[in-house]
């Protein structure tokens, strides 16, 4: 492919010869080819502005998974649990010696102690000997205050009637006082407006990095300025399609990020990043800072690559969208974290914990015989899967909420059957997700009989089991042995599995409508 600095010489070569022409023709192609050469020109002077301004943004998340929704940032008082790093290239000019540059190019929500600013094409050209954040953004109040003690017009509206009151502005308390011309003076709780003559000094329409620079020539130089910003978080969504095929289960899994700019600052044509991991931070609580009310929402799908790309930086994992996006200033953003995952292999499960005991710690031997006597909670559903390439995923999901639907074939539509938290999950670990409650399936938990003697327990329970679906069913029976960290299962009618040190498990399968009891008895014994 011919490069555009070819067809320039080329053209320029063509001047010369049709300069040498007299003809109507010769003189035609001159001025064609002087337009088409400006017109080239032009085009390659906005690539090069648009190549050396550049903006890059990596945001992190400190929020609880699971704990965001977008709505709650409708409060303008909401505390955005996240923070963002930006990176912005920029032409600056640079003049020998000692010399001030204001950047207004930054958010409201900057940490002005973690500016960074440096030239990467000439190291050194330019160095910050010091750094002013300006952050007194113009307002009406603000301008009020500043004009105290000078000429203003005010316009009123009374009873239908519209008038102008010009004068000294002499107080903005509860309203404004204004001296007229002939010394009367006026109080107004409420205006149409107020006219300035002009934007008095002091005052900014955003918020500015004001530099004292040194530098080595007078030139045009691009210049890396990087900072902390607040205002700004992210979560991962997830949404799995269940599928049931008797005992088997397959489903899809789709996920999407959602991005949230509260910063103060609009980002367009930006690179994006997110950093999924628990990060340190020494940070000091701040006071809760109100803001403005989101104003919109927008998707977007990652149609060029499949979603995010994703690799392990340090000990977290970052994710890069390899296209730009915009990210206006107020407004929740859902790109696509990764393409769609269809079949894949799953297991469902139903477990009845009849003592509800999910994390026992020993202490001393528990003596009371009616402790844990009879129990009848809820036999619980969950639906777990495998995060590996051969079951189809993967990939290292961050943390965040997993809704879960099934199809009613009779109409073709997705039902909402459960959803949870999932925490960050590296490759080839299982993911376990708890639905809900089954309905048809019930669990019942007695103690049968207990001796406490002096040095030892010896305890006996029956866990009964009832089916009444219409289909075969397999319920997992998890019972945590609580009372010492020394026992021994004696007796039981049915095989067992040990699952730690504190926690046996019985797997039953039920026909429909089958009942059916479990027992075993447990020895406990201490010094």
């Amino acid at each position: 492919m011919i490069k555009t600095k070819h067809i320039l010489t080329l053209l320029l070569y063509r001047f010369d010869i049709t300069d040498t022409l007299n003809n109507k023709l010769g003189k035609a192609m001159n001025i064609f080819s002087k337009t088409l050469v400006l017109m080239l020109m032009t085009t390659l002077t906005t690539v090069q502005a648009e190549d050396t301004a550049d903006t890059a943004i990596t945001v992190y998340s400190t929020a609880q998974a699971g704990s965001i929704s977008p709505q709650q940032f409708q409060n303008p008082n909401s505390r955005v649990p996240g923070y963002a790093i930006i990176k912005q290239d920029r032409v600056i000019k640079i003049k020998k010696g000692l010399f001030e540059l204001k950047f207004d190019d930054v958010t409201s929500q900057i940490d002005p102690t973690t500016v960074s600013f440096s030239t990467p094409n000439h190291p050194g050209m330019a160095t910050v000997l010091d750094q002013n954040y300006q952050f007194d953004i113009v307002s009406t109040q603000k301008l009020l205050e500043k004009y105290v003690g000078q000429e203003v017009i005010v316009e009123q509206t009374s009873g239908g009637t519209s008038k102008t009151i010009k004068g000294k502005l002499l107080g903005t308390n509860g309203g404004i006082i204004v001296q007229e011309s002939n010394g009367a003076v006026i109080t107004l709780r409420s205006y149409d407006s107020v006219a300035f003559p002009s934007l008095p000094g002091g005052l900014l329409t955003k918020p500015t990095l004001l530099w004292l620079l040194n530098g080595k020539k007078s030139a045009e130089e691009l210049a890396r300025v990087t900072y902390q910003t607040k205002g700004m978080t992210w979560w991962a969504d997830y949404n799995l399609n269940l599928k049931e095929d008797g005992d088997k289960c397959s489903m899809d899994l789709s996920s999407w990020v959602s991005l949230l700019n509260q910063a103060g600052s609009s980002f367009e044509n930006t690179k994006l990043k997110l950093i999924a991991g628990d990060v340190h931070r020494a940070e000091v609580n701040q006071p809760i800072v109100g803001r403005q009310l989101v104003k919109s929402m927008s998707m977007s799908v990652a149609e060029l690559d499949g979603g995010f790309q994703e690799k392990s930086l340090f000990e977290y994992h970052l994710y890069t969208l390899p296209r730009r996006v915009d990210l206006p200033n107020n407004s929740t953003k859902q790109i696509e974290l990764f393409p769609s995952a269809n079949s894949v292999e799953c297991s469902k499960d139903l477990v009845f914990n009849g003592s509800q005991i999910f994390n026992h710690h020993y202490y001393s031997p528990i003596l009371d015989a009616n402790y844990m006597r009879r129990a009848k909670p809820k036999v619980k559903a969950y639906v777990s899967f495998e995060n590996s390439k051969k079951k189809g995923l993967g990939m290292p999901l961050p943390a965040g909420r997993i809704r879960v639907s099934q199809l009613d074939e009779s109409d073709g539509s997705l039902e909402f059957i459960g959803e949870d938290i999932i925490d960050h999950t590296p490759r080839n670990e299982t993911v376990t997700i708890e639905l809900g409650n089954s309905f048809d399936v019930i669990g019942e938990r007695k103690q049968t009989n207990i001796v406490v003697g002096k040095k030892e327990i010896i305890e006996t329970f029956e866990i009964t089991l009832r089916n009444q679906k219409e289909t075969s069913t397999t319920i997992k029976v998890i019972e945590p042995l609580y009372r010492w960290s020394n026992w021994k299962v004696t007796e039981t009618s049915d095989k067992y599995t040990k699952q730690n040190a504190s926690t046996i498990d019985f797997k039953v399968k039920l026909k429909p409508e089958e009942e059916k009891v479990i027992s075993y008895m447990v020895h406990y014994w201490w010094k």
